[in-house]
């Protein structure tokens, strides 16, 4: 706005402007950006203006203003101690189209090598009135996806860390709980030692939650994958088969490799701890417009894990798929084990 407001007073001789930007309730003036005047004579004038006087009648009445001597106007009010006196004026509502409420308004003054601004000036205004607009209503769509973005990043984590990290910490909990009541000092410490051990793993799981929604790792979402199945090796047992097919690194969009990622993730560990499996394997591909997840293991199926009071995270799948339009999937196999599929469209 700084640019639109110094190009305004260059264009159109005009020794003094603003760009005044309307508050959400259009009563006045919440940001005010002016050029021509000195360091000194800002300083010299004080609290930037609001909204009163002559500044005023184009909040309440959004048209083109011109004035010979903004003196003459019956809603002048003078200008405060130490500000440079301005005579001529010009001012024009700031909108991107002539039917949208204004985001605010260009105020010129003090023509230069003239008594007043002329409507040829007041048709340049206008147009760069629309310029800073533009520039107005940009800025605004900007701060509202970055609010977008965080809200949306504030869900992923909060599924992320999902009921095993919240079991853990109640489970601590209750372990010091039961430390605090044994009497033999050798006992209370070796429960508080298995407690810190416990929050320990706790914290690690809390970070890598976060790092993965945070960071793709660099190679594409395979190279993901296959050091995601590294590094899960040795607490599954083994390491996980990995088959892709289509372009899994091209056409799949970062926010959902992320949620493939913890997906196969969370898939994987429940397979280790709820169903006893030994084997796993990893099928992704992209077929037309849609990622398809399958992850399979030999372990003891998904009705036998549910029987014995594993929750196994399923919410936490089924709401990444809902998220984004798509479906979760878990069962058992005829030939033993559990088969998760999970598919999104792109």
């Amino acid at each position: 706005m700084q640019h639109v407001v110094e190009e305004a007073c260059s264009l159109l001789q005009a020794r003094y402007g603003a760009i005044g930007v309307l508050n959400p309730a259009r009563t006045g003036l919440q940001e005010f950006v002016t050029h021509g005047m000195t360091d000194q004579e800002e300083r010299a004038t004080g609290d930037r203006p609001t909204g009163r006087g002559v500044l005023g009648v184009l909040i309440t009445d959004p048209e083109p203003l011109r004035l010979a001597r903004i003196s003459s106007h019956p809603d002048s009010y003078g200008f405060p101690p130490g500000h440079p006196p301005m005579t001529s004026f010009l001012g024009v509502p700031i909108r991107v189209r002539p039917d949208h409420e204004p985001y605010g308004n260009l105020y010129l003054t003090d023509k230069i090598g003239a008594g007043e601004f002329s409507e040829d000036d007041e048709a340049l205004a206008e147009a760069l009135a629309l310029a800073a607009g533009i520039a107005i209503q940009n800025t605004r769509l900007h701060e509202q996806v970055r609010v977008i973005s965080v809200l949306d990043d504030r869900d992923r984590i909060a599924m992320a860390l999902h009921d095993t990290v919240i079991q853990r910490l109640f489970a601590s909990g209750l372990a010091l709980q039961g430390a605090a009541r044994q009497s033999d000092p050798e006992t209370i410490v070796e429960g508080i030692d298995l407690v810190i051990n416990d929050l320990d793993e706790t914290i690690t799981d809390i970070r890598t939650a976060i790092f993965e929604l945070g960071n793709r790792r660099a190679g594409g979402l395979r190279s993901s994958v296959l050091q995601l199945t590294e590094e899960l090796a040795p607490v599954l047992g083994a390491r996980p088969t990995v088959t892709t097919s289509g372009p899994v690194d091209s056409a799949v969009p970062p926010h959902i490799a992320d949620h493939l990622v913890a997906v196969i993730r969370e898939s994987l560990t429940n397979a280790s701890k709820h169903a006893a499996a030994s084997s796993y394997a990893i099928e992704l591909f992209v077929l037309d417009d849609e990622v398809i997840l399958e992850v399979t293991d030999n372990g003891i199926g998904v009705a036998a894990a549910e029987a014995r009071g594993a929750g196994m995270g399923l919410t936490n799948l089924s709401n990444r798929a809902e998220k984004l339009g798509g479906s979760f999937d878990i069962r058992s196999i005829e030939a033993g084990g559990t088969r998760v599929t999970w598919r999104v469209p792109l």
